[in-house]
């Protein structure tokens, strides 16, 4: 069906093309007997074209991403949108949010239980509102994310190597580092997947820490694909050639201690080089770690005390090139 003739309905309220606004989703009410709202906004051309989708805050203390959707929002990026419709959430998981956390306070993870449930936990149905009532209206969408606590990640788009159409949309846009990362069991990815709705997850910066250069890098993403779907009006962008990672692991901490990091997320670095030092604190012991491989670092520990068994970097190879299309 044409994008011009798809109806846009959330909450009893319609949204012709031409039209925006936002509603209020409830999702729950706080102990205190407060309703608690997902504010959701909508932006429609009068011409056709994708419906996508940018959510922030899947996870509460991942601000960077809530805060690319806000300033996108408040800056009006979608407001005179030359084809196609934009829905645009800031903020998904509020009771995470308002308790610096992850997760919702009973502890379940928005981002383990699609497709969710009006009966369920918190959790559950704040998924079922994604699943029920936003999905089904768009074509494709980035979902915002930042590592979690103490390990910053560099920029990155992660698809699933088993969804084509994802794979296909992240190879489209215009951005440097592309990441093939498995679809999560109850995840939106997977649940998007399953009804033929690709999702991209943006990786950047870490929870809990609002990251400029994270946030623009987001911004910047969201212009990019808006300007290669000729949504709106902007300089054309010059291709970028990608580096697309198929495989990923983990470089742990063999032993405990303060750390002393000699490298970071965004680097490349090759088989033997010095990567940190792990020292105790009665200066009795030292560890240095090398690099197991050669390897691109997605991300790095930023805490300066480990324990034994943390995961101190990300590491990326089986690298293939790729130059964007738009």
């Amino acid at each position: 069906m044409s994008e011009a003739f798809r109806q846009i309905l959330l909450q009893g309220q319609e949204f012709p093309p031409g039209s925006s606004g936002m509603v209020r989703i409830r999702a729950g009410r706080l102990p205190s007997g407060n309703s608690i709202s997902i504010f959701t906004f909508v932006f429609r051309s009068k011409q056709p074209g994708p419906v996508i989708l940018f959510l922030g805050g899947m996870h509460g203390d991942e601000i960077n991403g809530v805060e690319i959707v806000r300033a996108a929002v408040a800056q009006r990026v979608f407001n005179h949108l030359k084809a196609g419709t934009v829905i645009a959430i800031p903020l998904l998981n509020i009771f995470g949010f308002i308790n610096f956390s992850r997760d919702v306070p009973n502890g379940k993870d928005v981002n383990r239980s699609f497709p969710g449930s009006t009966s369920g936990s918190l959790a559950s149905r704040i998924a079922k509102i994604i699943t029920r009532k936003i999905l089904p209206m768009v074509d494709f969408g980035i979902d915002f994310h930042s590592g979690g606590d103490r390990h910053w990640n560099h920029p990155q788009l992660r698809y699933s190597g088993k969804d084509l159409p994802a794979k296909e949309l992240a190879l489209q846009i215009n951005f440097p580092l592309v990441v093939e990362k498995s679809l999560v069991p109850k995840s939106l990815r997977k649940v998007a997947r399953d009804q033929g709705k690709p999702i991209l997850i943006y990786e950047g910066g870490e929870a809990n820490h609002l990251d400029p250069y994270i946030v623009a890098n987001g911004l910047h993403l969201i212009r990019s694909i808006l300007s290669g779907y000729k949504m709106i009006d902007a300089p054309p962008m010059t291709p970028v050639v990608k580096r697309i990672f198929k495989k990923t692991m983990w470089e742990r901490a063999h032993e405990g201690g303060i750390v002393v990091y000699r490298r970071e997320a965004g680097s490349w670095v090759t088989k033997g080089e010095l990567l940190a030092v792990i020292s105790d604190p009665f200066a009795q012991r030292e560890l240095r770690m090398h690099a197991s491989r050669d390897a691109y670092l997605l991300s790095h520990n930023n805490a300066p005390i480990v324990n034994v068994g943390d995961g101190m970097f990300h590491l990326a190879f089986e690298e293939e090139q790729y130059v964007s299309l738009h």
